[in-house]
Parts: structure tokens; sequence; C-alpha cells
């Protein structure tokens, strides 16, 4: 445990002392993300586009996570066991790839269909079925910029991109 904080802490000081606009703290055994890294990275916060929490044990994502990092083009949560999204997700104005892939979503998490930007979602490996699964026509009327979109091995061994669904085709 002792290891995984140092880690996390090395990768929290690498951004504050570089110019970087990247946070990855993936791999690093996090349950939920710390309180204190809100309070490290409040000065550098908005220069933050790019967030890998991917491959940790992660349950949930805490409202404060989007209404800290509001400049987020791209979060990677991938690989957590996450089941659901805070509401303020939608109102990430420059978000244009989530990563969710192996998580524990059962439905589509609805809140991305309000993100006029996002261009990528990865849905891969959830349990996703049913009519959970039939979101064609969600994505369709609300996410505009969709240009990759999956949810390989949610319901079938299929894969779906945007173009190959018929009511997805702009």
């Amino acid at each position: 445990m002792a290891e995984a904080v140092a880690n996390v802490v090395q990768r929290i000081y690498a951004v504050m002392e570089g110019d970087k606009d990247s946070l990855d703290l993936s791999n690093c055994q996090l349950t939920s993300f710390p309180e204190g890294v809100f309070q490290l990275l409040r000065g550098v916060s908005d220069n933050i586009h790019v967030i890998s929490l991917a491959n940790n044990e992660m349950k949930a994502i805490s409202s404060k996570f989007f209404s800290t990092f509001t400049q987020l083009k791209e979060v990677d949560l991938q690989g957590n066991v996450l089941t659901k999204l805070p509401d303020n997700i939608a109102e990430l104005q420059h978000l244009t790839a989530v990563n969710l892939a192996n998580n524990s979503f059962s439905a589509f998490p609805d809140k991305l269909t309000e993100i006029a930007t996002l261009e990528r979602i990865n849905l891969e490996g959830n349990r996703i079925a049913g009519k959970n699964a039939l979101i064609c026509p969600v994505v369709n009327s609300d996410v505009p910029k969709i240009t990759s979109f999956s949810l390989f091995s949610c319901f079938s061994q299929q894969r779906y991109p945007w173009r190959n669904c018929p009511t997805w085709r702009r």
C-alpha cells in the first residue's frame, strides 16, 4: 500500500512541476479518487485535459471529480468496478472521449448523451444487455459527433461502431 501511495504522489508532482496537461493514475490500486489530490491540483486543475484512472478498484466517481477537472477532453476509467457516473459529467463542455470498458455498468450512462462534443465512447466488457443495449436512437439524436462507439462483448461477440448501426448513420 505504501508503494501505491508513493506512486500516486510521484505522478501528481510530475504534473505540478512539469507543464503537463495529463494525469495518469492508472494501476495505483485506488478505490476512490484521493481527496488530497483535489487540494494538491487546485492550481493546475484547469490545465489538465486528460486523466487516466484505468485499472484501479474504483466503485464510484464523485461529482467533485468532474466539477474540479472541468477542462477534460479525455477520461479513461476502464478496468474499475463502476456502475454509474455522476450527473455532472454532462457539464464537461470539452469532453471528446470516455473509456468505460471493463467496468460493471448494466445500462448505458444516459448523461453521456448530453455532451455535444463527445466523439468516442467505449463500453466494452460491461454488463449491458437486453433493452439496455438498444441505445442507437438515443445516441443518434443527442450526440451528433460520435465517430466511435463500442459495446463489444457487452451482449454479443460483435463490435458496433457508429457506421454499422443503421439508425446511427448521418
